[in-house]
């Protein structure tokens, strides 16, 4: 049987390096399928949709998997199975990425069950596969028969020396003061998400519009590649009833001005909106007669649209939000810290009625998180875990470990505080931080990052500058032209808006967003004046947040553990150990402290831990003691071990003795050693010498002793 041929198109990125995209060879029997590659880095993404609509679904039940094979990158997966098992966190945000980027393009009234699944098949090092994942997905679909209003591609931005690279080397990102992905069609930006070392929101919006301009190469790169394997026609579809117009003029024309007036009212209760708004809808359903031909579900579309169309037409007309505010206010806030007595720092956020309850835990180098994927192996010191329990929205549902949305909330916080963490070398301690949703009524994600500040200043961590953040939205009428930018939004605003930004940063600039974008065309204006407004937003948030603790504390909390870092030079590794790691657990048995010992590249690093001062110094000392190197010269406390004719060994350091010799004990001369010195006794003595080829210690006590004066017999 003869290889397929397969249709190929290849663009380059501004700095020359190629992009292919191949389609027709692989995985022929899903719906689309393509095969990325750049350089090395080699991905395969296919997507298939059902033909069939399950009753009932009404609304599109797409999943997108982005899965890192070990054997892309030559490796064999850890554990017992030695298998690819459930996805990774970082599989699960890239997937995220990628669904945010496409599920928007989707028609609103398709509803076919859809599988995007991206592998990656071949690694290389310097060839990020995360960068790509969106572009294979989207040719995907753009070469099948699945309606889908793009294509789209997504690029990484980062600042190498103060220049913008498109997709930058694994090497690269280890020197940029920035990385953001940025998704796009030719026409619109779709998604935004990344971290930055305080950057300002001008040059926030450069970095939007340079990625942009590759975007669009990329997405006219998936049109001509679709058009040569040969544009399929996409196929009909009919997810939903047929449209009654009737009854949709006769729910929007009597329940309108009801629904308009409650969103104008300004209640600042969600759940006391909810049950007006439902009450309205009920109305009508409790009036129908038993026996009618009103279809229910298209009667709840209409009332959906409807109550969606006077939400919006209300903040647009009155520039008032759901519970009142002005457009730019933000909701009332109060924090407390210091709320549990035992945690190494807690910290209490409430932003109307959003809060979060986060605790600071510090541990060891034995508490780092291990990272191993195809892509990524190493230790992470700095671990930041968000979780969303169904009592903090009123609902009563199981708990099933965190999902895709509790990773993402977690890692976009992650993210903008990690910007302001003392380094490792600074702050020895292994960090995690824990936000426990306990309400939530819109952007709990930005409440995490203002209770982890306040958490680990309370923890005495010295941050370099507190954080804030806040998430903004958008209400806009294109046909009016008119525009509401919402500063602090709701959970519902959320849902009725064309924008959900999220941005965070110091007083000195950002640190990390995350936007989705719901509306065709976002001008650089727009994005510019809302920025500018976040920043507003921000520096209230945060200004609020140093009334309840403006700097860290001083000392850790009695409750907390201490570390020290001691240097030591290599050769003295073996020492701490001792045989068979006989001296590193009898410190640890004896003092109670627990010590971890690695080789690095200039030498060995001890990293001692304790739950109390007492146990940290002791531990010092003795390791101090063991490495500390014998100067000639210095004087000593020193321990007799034994005892030989011809002199005594003393003790002067842990595991360091040198010899005293019989001459060296008294200036009157010694014959025996019998009654003078005895196993275990402590005496002064100094170092006269060390042998340069042996490195034997010569110690004498006579010389600290005073000298006898000669008498005229002598």
């Amino acid at each position: 049987m003869a290889i397929p041929q397969a249709t190929t198109k290849k663009f380059n990125l501004p700095d020359g390096r190629e992009v292919s995209i191949e389609t027709g060879k692989l995985a022929k029997q899903a719906d689309g399928s393509v095969v990325v590659r750049m350089g090395d880095t080699m991905l395969l993404a296919t997507v298939v949709s059902s033909k069939e609509v399950k009753e009932g679904v009404d609304f599109l039940p797409m999943a997108v998997d982005y899965q890192e094979k070990f054997a892309s990158a030559g490796k064999i997966p850890g554990g017992f199975l030695k298998r690819e098992g459930r996805l990774s966190d970082h599989e699960i945000l890239v997937s995220r990425l990628v669904d945010r980027a496409l599920r928007p393009l989707f028609p609103n009234d398709y509803h076919a069950e859809t599988q995007v699944f991206i592998q990656l098949i071949s690694a290389d090092e310097e060839a990020l596969p995360d960068a790509l994942a969106a572009l294979a997905a989207s040719a995907a679909i753009t070469v099948s028969d699945i309606p889908f209003a793009g294509p789209i591609s997504e690029v990484r931005v980062g600042r190498i020396e103060g220049k913008l690279v498109i997709n930058p080397s694994r090497n690269q990102m280890k020197v940029s003061d920035i990385d953001m992905i940025i998704a796009a069609t030719l026409d619109n930006i779709m998604m935004v998400e990344g971290e930055m070392k305080e950057i300002s929101e001008k040059e926030l919006v450069e970095v939007i519009n340079f990625a942009h301009e590759t975007i669009k190469i990329q997405c006219q790169a998936q049109i001509d590649l679709a058009k040569d394997f040969g544009v399929k026609e996409k196929r009909t579809y009919s997810h939903e009833e047929e449209d009654d117009a009737e009854l949709e003029k006769e729910i929007k024309d009597k329940y309108y001005d009801q629904l308009y007036k409650i969103a104008a009212d300004g209640l600042a209760d969600k759940h006391e909106r909810s049950r007006l708004f439902k009450e309205v809808s009920e109305s009508y359903f409790d009036a129908l007669p038993e026996e009618h031909e009103i279809s229910i579900g298209l009667a709840k579309k209409y009332f959906r649209a409807t109550q969606k169309k006077a939400v919006r037409n209300a903040t647009l007309e009155t520039r008032k939000r759901l519970d009142g505010r002005g457009l730019d206010e933000i909701r009332p806030i109060w924090g407390e810290v210091d709320y549990l007595p035992s945690a190494h720092g807690s910290a209490i956020f409430t932003r109307g009625e959003t809060q979060s309850l986060t605790t600071v835990t510090l541990g060891t180098k034995l508490d780092e998180q291990m990272i191993d994927g195809a892509m990524q192996a190493g230790f992470n010191k700095f671990i930041l875990h968000y979780n969303f329990p169904g009592f903090s929205t009123g609902e009563a549902k199981p708990n099933r470990g965190p999902g895709r949305r509790e990773v993402g909330h977690g890692n976009l916080a992650m993210r903008a505080i990690k910007q302001i963490l003392p380094t490792p070398e600074e702050l020895p301690y292994t960090i995690r931080v824990v936000s426990d949703i306990l309400e939530s009524n819109g952007s709990s994600s930005m409440a995490t990052v203002c209770a982890g500040i306040l958490a680990l200043m309370d923890a005495g961590i010295p941050i370099k500058a507190p954080v804030s953040g806040i998430a903004m939205g958008l209400i806009s009428d294109a046909e009016t032209g008119k525009y509401a930018i919402l500063s602090d939004i709701l959970g519902d605003e959320d849902h009725i808006g064309d924008m959900d930004f999220k941005v965070t940063g110091t007083e000195k600039g950002i640190t990390a967003c995350q936007m989705d974008i719901k509306v065709d065309g976002l001008s650089s204006e727009l994005l510019m004046e809302a920025l500018n407004q976040a920043k507003a937003g921000r520096d209230h948030i945060r200004n609020e947040m140093m009334k309840v603790l403006d700097a860290p504390r001083e000392d850790y909390k009695p409750t907390a553990p201490r570390v020290v870092n001691i240097e030591i030079d290599r050769e003295m590794i073996g020492a701490v150990i001792g045989p068979g790691g006989k001296v590193v657990q009898e410190i640890q048995k004896t003092t109670g402290a627990t010590v971890v010992i690695e080789e690095t590249e200039r030498g060995g690093k001890i990293n001692v831990f304790a739950v109390n001062k007492d146990s940290l110094d002791k531990a010092v000392a003795w390791i101090k003691g063991i490495v500390a190197k014998p100067e000639i010269g210095e004087v000593y406390d020193g321990k007799v071990k034994a005892i030989q004719p011809y002199g005594a060994f003393v003790e002067i350091m842990p595991g360091k003795d040198g010899l005293l010799h019989i001459s060296e004990i008294k200036w009157e001369k010694v014959e025996t050693l019998e009654g003078v010195l005895e196993v275990g006794e402590e005496i002064k003595v100094k170092l006269i010498d060390i042998d340069s080829k042996t490195g034997k210690l010569r110690l004498s006590r006579k010389v600290l002793l005073p000298k006898p004066e000669k008498t005229e017999q002598q």
